[in-house]
C-alpha cells in the first residue's frame, strides 16, 4: 500500500463537522473542481501569489500540481502538509500546515482556502483549529504564525478568535499594486486558552519521522 511508503496517508484530523487528511486521486480531482468553481470574489485577491486568477481549467490543474509538488519536496527540515477538508464526505476546502527546521524552531505556519459556495459557515475557523491542535498537541509546537491582507476580514477574524496576537506587517505587490499583510503569532499558552474545538488525531505516529528530524 502507498501508505506503507508514505505513512502521512494514515493521518486523519477530525472535528465535530470536518475531516482533514491527504486525498485519494479522485478526491484530489474533486478539490481541483472546487477551485475551478471559485474560491473568492474575483474583485479581491487574498493570496500573495495570484494563482486563483487563472482561468478555471488551469486553476484546477495548479491545485493538483501544488499537491504533488509539496508532497514530493517534503522533508523533516522543510515541509508543507496540504490537507483536504471534508464535511459529510464532501470536499469543501484545503488547509495547509508547514514548517522549516521544525525540530529546532518548533514553529509552524498555516494557509488555506475554502470553496466559495461554502463561505460563511464557520469552516475556516474549524479547520484552522484542527491543524493548530495537530501542531501543538500532536507535534509539540511552541508557536504558530499566519497572515492575511488587511482587506481580508474573514481570515483576520479567525486569527483573532483563535488567540493569535498581532505581529507586525509586510508589504508586497498584488495585482500590480502595493498590498499590506497583517502578520499573526500564537504561542502555546494562548492556544490552550482559546482551544475550544474538539479535535482528534489518528495515524500521526507513523508519519512523525517525515515531519520531525530524528535528532530532535
Amino acid at each position: 500500500m502507498l501508505s506503507d511508503h508514505f505513512p502521512l496517508h494514515h493521518l486523519v484530523l477530525r472535528t465535530p463537522r470536518l475531516e482533514l487528511r491527504l486525498p485519494s486521486d479522485e478526491e484530489l480531482s474533486a478539490l481541483a473542481d472546487l477551485a475551478a468553481d471559485g474560491i473568492h470574489d474575483p474583485a479581491v485577491m487574498p493570496f500573495t501569489f495570484p494563482w486563483s486568477d487563472l482561468e478555471p481549467a488551469l486553476r484546477a490543474r495548479s491545485v493538483v500540481q501544488h499537491h504533488w509538488r509539496t508532497l514530493g519536496a517534503l522533508t523533516p527540515q522543510d515541509w508543507q502538509l496540504s490537507l483536504t477538508v471534508f464535511r459529510d464526505g464532501e470536499v469543501v476546502a484545503l488547509q495547509a500546515l508547514g514548517a522549516k527546521d521544525f525540530a529546532s524552531l518548533r514553529e509552524v505556519s498555516s494557509g488555506s482556502w475554502v470553496g466559495r459556495r461554502f463561505h460563511g459557515q464557520g469552516i475556516g475557523t474549524e479547520m484552522r483549529a484542527a491543524v493548530l491542535h495537530l501542531a501543538f498537541a500532536g507535534l509539540d509546537a511552541l508557536e504558530a504564525t499566519s497572515g492575511a491582507f488587511t482587506d481580508n476580514p474573514s481570515s483576520n477574524a479567525i486569527s483573532h478568535k483563535l488567540g493569535y496576537r498581532d505581529d507586525g506587517i509586510d508589504r508586497c505587490m498584488r495585482r500590480g499594486e502595493i498590498g499590506t499583510i497583517r502578520r499573526f503569532r500564537l504561542d502555546r499558552a494562548s492556544w490552550e486558552k482559546h482551544a475550544t474545538t474538539e479535535v482528534t488525531i489518528d495515524g500521526l505516529e507513523a508519519g512523525l519521522p517525515l515531519l520531525v528530524a530524528e535528532s530532535a
